[in-house]
């Protein structure tokens, strides 16, 4: 029904706009009595065989929700009824900000993908944390977090660390967006020593909490075989929890778009079924390469239930979905559990 029905009227509309649409609807209907229990039993693929357990934490089924689509915590209540294992708010900051320039988000219909500048657009964190302690879900939630775009280079580490402060109690691991390419002055955040520097200053205000949350750190899609090998030289000396691989594209290469088209939209990260096969070999050179030294969250281009097997083949221990869910709807998390159900 969604695809049929539903998904063409969404797409005959702005999708920022429809994106904010779509939670206010979702918000109403959930206060509809026994609809979270009704869409629960539609969507939720319960078995002992799909959880994970990873980093300490204990996964009910391996699909998540990738950062981004949840930027606020405004819906991450609603959305844990959709059969997710996990949901990723974020990216935050440590002030609200506007993010880049409206119009920033793009469809490219043709080719299942969606190009975006957002800009790390978010509300700040002490707002987000106002909403996670609403929370009624027993969901694992992660806080994905990021840098003030205004900041200099000399904030960067400060504002990882107020972002993680704030949250560390109500989220139960962080992600490092060091990779976004919609933010300017990211070039800092890509030096190797900067980024051992950066994960050694969380790692050290994580251990002065009660509970230790784990660390990941998610990287993009574009990189060579030669910092990739750095990503593994990093994980390896920081002991950092793991790796998301990975976020959106600069890569334009084989799209269905034109070039007028393309050129019309401008900058942005691709995300969707174009970058499907670039993240999965990001995914299995670093699992290959480091003889699975690490646990790997992986993303990027999964529409099918196909794609997250191949993901996993490729070494990733849980999988995240963004794109994929916008497209496809909220039966191909389902889809994917029953696929691994039936291959495990």
């Amino acid at each position: 029904m969604y695809k049929l029905l539903i998904r063409p009227i969404l797409f005959l509309f702005d999708p920022e706009k429809v994106h904010h649409f779509t939670f206010s609807m979702l918000k109403f209907a959930f206060k509809i009595p026994f609809k979270a229990s009704v869409i629960r039993s539609i969507y939720s693929v319960k078995s002992p065989k799909l959880e994970r357990n990873l980093f300490g934490l204990k996964f009910k089924n391996p699909v998540g929700l990738a950062a981004g689509f949840d930027k606020n915590a405004v819906l991450y209540n609603e959305l844990s009824n959709f059969g997710f294992g996990f949901i990723e708010i974020g990216t935050v900051t440590p002030k609200g900000q506007e993010g880049n320039p409206k119009k920033r988000l793009f469809r490219l219909k043709d080719d299942q993908g969606i190009i975006n500048r957002m800009g790390f657009n978010n509300e700040g964190v002490d707002v987000v944390v106002e909403r996670l302690k609403n929370r009624n879900t027993n969901l694992i939630i992660g806080g994905n977090i990021g840098k003030q775009t205004t900041s200099s280079s000399d904030q960067y580490t400060d504002d990882y660390l107020t972002c993680f402060k704030a949250l560390h109690p109500y989220v139960d691991y962080f992600v490092l967006n060091v990779s976004c390419p919609n933010v300017g002055s990211m070039a800092k955040l890509q030096d190797k020593d900067y980024l051992i520097e950066l994960i050694s200053a969380v790692q050290s205000e994580n251990k002065k909490q009660e509970i230790q949350r784990p660390i990941l750190l998610k990287i993009a899609p574009d990189l060579n075989d030669i910092q990739l090998d750095e990503i593994i030289e990093i994980v390896a000396e920081t002991k950092i929890d793991g790796v998301i691989a990975s976020n959106t594209s600069v890569n334009r290469t084989g799209l269905k778009a034109s070039e007028d088209r393309l050129e019309e939209i401008g900058n942005g990260g691709l995300s969707g079924k174009p970058i499907t096969d670039r993240s999965t070999r990001v995914i299995q050179y670093l699992s290959d390469r480091s003889n699975k030294a690490f646990p790997i969250i992986g993303v990027g281009g999964i529409h099918s239930a196909q794609d997250a097997l191949d993901k996993i083949a490729a070494g990733a221990d849980l999988v995240q979905i963004y794109t994929g869910f916008i497209y496809e709807g909220p039966s191909l998390v389902k889809k994917i559990n029953k696929a691994i159900l039936k291959n495990s």
